[in-house]
């Protein structure tokens, strides 16, 4: 039983080249979906009539949708991201505790005189904060 003789290579290479492109049509079909859910400019009624022509009738629903709104789908990815970093940002500079301005140098001498007027640090070490301070 010699299978590998009975198949040739340009075969594999056409069944090879089919299946890869059948997963990016997949890929596609799921990003023009996505990307009909995604824009905000496009009113209930748009969206329901493209998700119907995508769905019902896929192959020519996918590559007239990318014929027609795909300049603006790489627009609408980019400020999806923008906007999910923004929020991924935000959210880090809440928990973090980092959402006020660094202080400045005034206000930190400020506080760190306060630290040694309540006698919680010495003379020396206040020197020594001074001077990493103002360095």
């Amino acid at each position: 039983m010699n299978l590998a003789y009975d198949y040739p290579v340009l075969g594999v290479f056409w069944t090879t080249m089919w299946f890869f492109l059948w997963i990016l049509w997949f890929v596609l079909l799921f990003r023009c979906i996505g990307d009909i859910f995604r824009d905000d400019a496009l009113s209930g009624m748009g969206k329901t009539g493209w998700l119907i022509f995508v769905v019902v009738l896929p192959f020519l629903g996918v590559f007239v949708y990318v014929l027609a709104r795909g300049k603006g789908m790489g627009a609408r990815e980019r400020r999806h991201a923008q906007a999910r970093q923004q929020a991924f940002d935000d959210h880090i500079r809440e928990t973090a505790g980092g959402g006020a301005r660094p202080a400045t140098e005034a206000e930190q001498l400020a506080k760190l005189s306060e630290i040694r007027s309540k006698g919680d640090i010495s003379d020396d070490e206040f020197q020594r904060a001074k001077e990493k301070i103002l360095h």
